[in-house]
């Protein structure tokens, strides 16, 4: 009788207005991810194939890089964003003032990242050698800026944004068979992948403008700088993470070289995408739960248990996948990815305390505490490890940190739901 009546909850939660546009985000978001699974996939063995291992490295190198620029660019705008826009969406003069607040912030971020990194081109030789690569890989930030997936899920309206990513996909993923045909050719990947969002980052500019009748409004720079702080809290808590994630792949690229890199990304490649998929649910429930707090519980239940048996998934079959998307170069990969899938359940603990829990309830300083001590445990682990271990150092720090993080917020959120 009892399930019974659950089963009959679902059913009438299904039918309300928000159970149905709470469907229809998942279902779009993971159509959204299925293709951001997929497409990657696709080019995995060719790209292994073709470039090698070390051509792998230098792209995964340039990556973590650029990932320093990307958090810096997004500054928690992501959460804090689409908190503040699902909070006034009916309000279109608000959400004109939003957006053209976060808009003009990113931009001025963006071009004090690129001034850094321009200077750390001229009087850093790993820099300066792969210079060329973090140029390609650098063209994805305007593409992401113009391309804002926070306000379409503040709007719920992820439709657009499934469509326009997916089209992306496919326009890149074309490229990379057409332009990529010998091992020197590892630069037009980022180059392709960049190309592909400013593409979309423009219609979807469009799209704001004249479909949702958004307004670019002027800013003042003072505003800009109170919109940053604003969202300092939820930046730090995005950025303390990189100093054992990608910082990890930058120290193993300048003690271990390309290769290294390589056998570590390729690892690390099925969790990276597995992440994706989990975070379908997160992202669609994210502005639910800014009004529906209470049903916090249908999320922990979810993605929990998911990410437990997607993990457990990769670590039986990870000898299958690098085997079937890698040539034997990356072998290594496998030990990689088994000690890395763990970091998955502690990924979505995060996910579901940290930002769909605690960012909601303005525990932002709170969470960035535990991210933080988290994060500086990780960058002391980091070097040790890795000059002693290589990729296997690499991905032990990665996932030791993710466990610190995810059961720091698990445990901070199980005491605030329970006063």
């Amino acid at each position: 009788m009892n399930l019974q009546n659950k089963i009959e909850k679902v059913k009438q939660a299904s039918k309300s207005k928000d159970g149905k546009v709470l469907i229809q985000n998942v279902t779009y978001l993971s159509i959204l991810q299925l293709a951001s699974y997929l497409f990657p996939l696709i080019t995995v063995p060719y790209l292994a194939r073709v470039i090698g291992a070390s051509g792998y490295g230098k792209i995964a190198f340039a990556s973590a890089v650029i990932l320093w620029v990307q958090t810096v660019v997004n500054w928690g705008f992501n959460l804090t964003a689409t908190r503040d826009v699902a909070k006034n969406r009916d309000n279109l003069e608000k959400v004109s003032e939003i957006f053209s607040n976060v808009l003009w912030s990113r931009v001025f971020l963006m071009c004090l990242s690129a001034l850094v990194l321009f200077v750390l081109v001229l009087v850093v030789p790993k820099f300066k050698e792969d210079w060329m690569v973090l140029l390609f890989t650098f063209l994805l930030i305007p593409g992401h800026i113009m391309f804002p997936e926070w306000f379409f899920q503040a709007m719920e309206k992820m439709k657009f944004t499934t469509i326009l990513n997916i089209v992306s996909k496919l326009l890149f993923t074309g490229a990379i068979f057409w332009v990529i045909r010998d091992s020197g050719d590892y630069l037009y990947h980022p180059l392709c992948i960049s190309l592909g969002y400013l593409v979309s980052g423009v219609v979807t500019f469009y799209l704001i403008i004249k479909k949702w009748h958004v307004r670019i409004l002027h800013v003042r720079f003072r505003t800009i700088i109170q919109t940053i702080r604003s969202s300092s809290d939820v930046f730090l808590n995005n950025l303390f993470p990189n100093f054992y994630n990608s910082l990890s792949s930058v120290i193993l690229g300048f003690v271990s070289g390309s290769v290294a890199n390589g056998i570590l990304d390729a690892g690390g490649k099925f969790v990276a995408l597995s992440r994706q998929m989990l975070g379908v649910i997160s992202a669609a429930f994210f502005p639910f739960l800014s009004r529906r707090i209470e049903k916090h519980y249908v999320l922990e239940r979810i993605n929990m248990a998911l990410a437990v048996f997607i993990a457990a998934g990769l670590f039986l079959f990870a000898p299958l996948l690098i085997k079937w998307f890698y040539t034997p170069e990356f072998s290594d990969a496998v030990t990689v990815l088994r000690i890395m899938c763990v970091s998955l359940i502690f990924l979505t603990m995060n996910s579901v305390y940290g930002a769909n829990y605690m960012i909601i309830m303005g525990y932002e300083r709170e969470l960035r505490r535990i991210t933080m001590w988290a994060s500086i445990g990780g960058l002391l682990i980091a070097y040790p490890l890795i000059y002693y271990f290589s990729y296997i150092g690499a991905a032990l720090t990665v996932t030791l940190s993710r466990a610190m993080i995810g059961l720091g917020a698990m445990w901070y959120s199980k005491i605030k739901i329970k006063e």
